[in-house]
């Protein structure tokens, strides 16, 4: 699919960190309303809260990237040159020329930079009754872009509160990484402290918007990243004992249209089918282009909708999951067991860039959103990213209790995952505990974008993923185009 290559290196975000963000704007017709005087009433902040939470759209590659540069799935596509520098990442020869790493970097720092508009001191105050409601979750957002960045670089630049121009680009330095985590914190903290749980909330009815639940299930997750372990298992626990979340009944169910925003949801990116895709704009959609993207090459037949092969499970996942358990046929869509044991005809072609006969099942276009109607409509799912399920939480809150020492309770909530798929209870403890928490983060959360983060931080990267260097292939490279932007005076990650 050339297309989706020209999608990629189209530059397309007029706010990203180093283009566009000059404070003062060339404005042509000229507008009697511009930055300065933007903000006037709850609509104005609102308007930007809605381009804030915009950049959550670009998800869908720090969500590929974190199952294919790991042992659960390889890039796929029409070929290795389609998309290369997921290829890369695959194989682990990446470097700081990557379309994708450079789309990661812009798309957080876009996201950034609309989050600092609505927080920077303003010379004339508005006030209203939901406008702390509105701070807090612009800064949930920027916690949330931050935490993608230095998940992916380490030592990131940290500009808070201020709109950054294009000539003060060359005076910023690489903040180190704990300084932008405590700023993370900052931000989850403050959040915490004036949102409501949704049931509870004044916006309640509105898809989308953030809550108690999910600044205190990314906080629990920010904790775990940084091994602070007390911490981790005291914010998550709060979570769970808030009593608004549960699992879901059915795991082959919970990845559908239909099953959105149900008790297990925690943080998610909502997305639209109603609106046409085009492949000259990206953060524009308010469609889900990795539903159709991860969907059967050339495929015709019953249930599910054509798509291009991308982000393709592994053997090696697929022979991971215990046996009877119902994850893996809900994770791993075996073609070639599905055709024959299907009655109508089916076809499907295989693409150049890599197949390993398994489709990632979570996130594939149904047959019934491929008749929609809207053009480009691949681009169009309205299927949500579930980025924070209550299940990740349990898990996290058991490895964290396990560290702590804390084994009744971590067993408690590592099998109340299992019990919801009918497996077996554990009995473990010790380290062995951990090794199970572990094993089942895998068997849970595959193809949702956590696994190699989840390899680098427990340090087993390089014991699971072909060509992982130590030293270096924990971060990946800031993208050169970046550095030079910068005037060359951030320093690249080791290794590249």
């Amino acid at each position: 699919m050339k297309k989706i290559h020209r999608l990629f290196t189209a530059i397309i975000i007029s706010t990203s960190l180093l283009v566009g963000c000059s404070k003062f704007l060339d404005l042509n017709p000229p507008y009697t309303q511009d930055a300065e005087n933007f903000f006037q009433n709850e609509q104005d902040y609102l308007r930007a809260l809605t381009g804030a939470y915009d950049l959550l759209q670009g998800m869908f590659v720090s969500y590929w990237i974190g199952d294919i540069a790991s042992d659960n799935c390889i890039a796929g596509g029409e070929s290795v040159t389609d998309t290369e520098g997921l290829h890369q990442i695959e194989n682990m020869t990446h470097g700081a020329f990557n379309n994708e790493l450079r789309s990661i970097m812009r798309f957080n720092y876009c996201g950034i930079a609309r989050c600092n508009f609505i927080l920077e001191p303003k010379d004339v105050e508005v006030d209203f009754p939901s406008k702390s409601t509105i701070l807090a979750e612009a800064k949930f957002l920027r916690a949330f872009y931050y935490f993608e960045l230095v998940k992916f670089f380490g030592d990131i630049p940290l500009v808070i509160d201020q709109r950054l121009g294009v000539q003060q680009i060359q005076e910023l330095e690489r903040t180190p990484a704990n300084e932008v985590y405590a700023q993370i914190e900052s931000d989850l903290n403050d959040a915490i402290s004036i949102l409501s749980f949704k049931s509870e909330s004044t916006h309640s009815g509105i898809k989308g918007r953030v809550d108690k639940g999910a600044a205190l299930g990314l906080l629990g997750k920010i904790y775990i990243y940084q091994e602070k372990w007390l911490s981790a298992s005291q914010t998550l626990k709060t979570l769970i004992n808030s009593g608004y979340y549960s699992l879901a009944t059915d795991y082959s169910t919970l990845f559908l249209k239909e099953n959105e925003n149900n008790s297990e949801t925690v943080f998610d990116v909502e997305y639209s089918d109603q609106e046409g895709g085009s492949y000259g704009c990206l953060i524009c959609l308010e469609g889900n282009l990795t539903v159709g993207y991860q969907g059967i090459r050339q495929y015709d037949g019953p249930t599910y909708g054509d798509g291009n092969s991308y982000n393709l499970p592994t053997q090696d996942l697929f022979n991971f999951f215990e046996n009877y358990d119902p994850r893996r046929a809900a994770t791993c869509l075996n073609i070639d067991d599905f055709i024959a044991n299907n009655s109508v005809g089916t076809t499907y072609g295989v693409g150049a860039g890599g197949h390993t006969g398994f489709y990632n099942h979570k996130y594939m276009k149904s047959r019934e959103e491929m008749l929609n109607g809207i053009p480009d409509n691949d681009l169009t799912s309205g299927v949500n990213y579930r980025v924070i399920r209550y299940a990740d939480v349990l898990l996290m809150a058991a490895e964290a209790l396990n560290q702590v020492g804390d084994d009744v309770d971590a067993l408690v909530y590592l099998n109340e995952v299992r019990a919801r798929v009918g497996l077996f209870q554990k009995t473990s403890s010790g380290n062995f505990l951990y090794e199970d928490i572990l094993k089942e983060r895998r068997s849970e959360l595959s193809c949702e974008g956590h696994r190699f983060f989840d390899l680098v931080r427990t340090r087993k990267a390089a014991d699971e993923i072909n060509g992982f260097v130590v030293g270096k292939n924990e971060l990946f490279p800031i993208p050169q185009d970046e550095i030079d932007l910068a005037g060359g005076n951030w320093a690249q990650n080791p290794g590249y």
